[in-house]
């Protein structure tokens, strides 16, 4: 049996999927992001080779990657086209995907991870990625999970390809049903009582949408904003509580509901520091998915 096995993270942001496979016992060779900010956040917090690289360049990408001899790949191409916060158009970022998909069928790992938003699986862009990954031979098992099963207090849906080569389609399933949990992880059941308080405010998109949450739920899909709450918030018939005995999350509170921990060094403005939380994979949906992943390749 191997006991570790080797990654090349790209569009790997500050860094949530590289920690959360590193806990489940990989090894990261090498994490790659063309995102200066993110890149410095990333360097204060991992060891590893960093790289700024175009991914778009595939042929650079395929070269770099290539000597570094890794099992697997994993990563997010960046989602905003496919994202219910974005505008829903299939523009540079969508190629991004086809480019992940080049990178991977051209270096030809074990195994690959693909992680985006759920929108992603009715994505013309996913739908050519999935063919070129299909043509080099990889099974795929697709599945969207929703974070707060996987060990996140955060109801988080995100869409994961797994793929691996020679391998059947939807083969992981057994294993990922079997590791889910049967409950929802509520914000008390991660944080106890640590933060103080009984509810928190998450500013709505628009407030035909509550804004006052309980500890006593899953969080609501923390994004790349985090605003105050707003003298004439109007209320609304499904907050847990009144306004006035809620607070919004701090900026490290919300890292934490990513689960990436209280060591964890943010640096930067604090719009660029909410904006890399919200993008960021939670660290322990990374490591739930790796470590069904590693349970196969052993």
């Amino acid at each position: 049996m191997k006991s570790k096995f080797s990654v090349a993270d790209l569009f790997c942001g500050v860094g949530g999927l590289s920690l959360g496979f590193m806990k489940a016992g990989f090894d990261i060779k090498m994490a790659a992001d063309n995102w200066d900010e993110a890149l410095e956040v990333y360097s204060k917090n991992f060891k590893h080779q960093i790289v700024k690289l175009d991914l778009s360049d595939v042929n650079e990408s395929v070269a770099l990657i290539s000597s570094l001899k890794v099992d697997g790949i994993i990563g997010g191409p960046p989602c905003q086209d496919f994202s219910h916060a974005g505008k829903r158009r299939e523009g540079l970022r969508a190629d991004l995907t086809k480019c992940f998909s080049e990178i991977v069928t051209s270096v030809r790992p074990k195994f690959f991870v693909m992680e985006n938003v759920e929108r992603t699986l009715k994505s013309r862009a996913y739908l050519n990625a999935r063919n070129t990954f299909v043509k080099s031979g990889y099974g795929l098992t697709e599945i969207i999970l929703d974070a707060s099963l996987c060990g996140v207090p955060q109801k988080r849906k995100r869409f994961f390809c797994i793929g691996l080569l020679g391998e059947s389609d939807q083969v992981l399933i057994p294993e990922i049903e079997q590791s889910v949990s049967k409950s929802h992880m509520t914000m008390r059941d991660y944080f106890k009582d640590s933060l103080e308080v009984e509810f928190y405010y998450r500013h709505p998109r628009n407030y035909s949408r509550r804004g006052v949450y309980s500890l006593d739920e899953p969080s609501a899909t923390i994004r790349g904003v985090n605003r105050p709450i707003p003298p004439n918030y109007p209320c609304h018939s499904a907050d847990a509580a009144d306004v006035k005995y809620a607070r919004p999350l701090t900026t490290e509170e919300r890292a934490q509901v990513q689960t990436f921990p209280k060591s964890f060094r943010w640096v930067g403005s604090k719009t660029n520091v909410e904006q890399m939380i919200g993008n960021a994979v939670p660290v322990n949906l990374g490591k739930f998915v790796a470590n069904c992943v590693l349970k196969f390749l052993n």
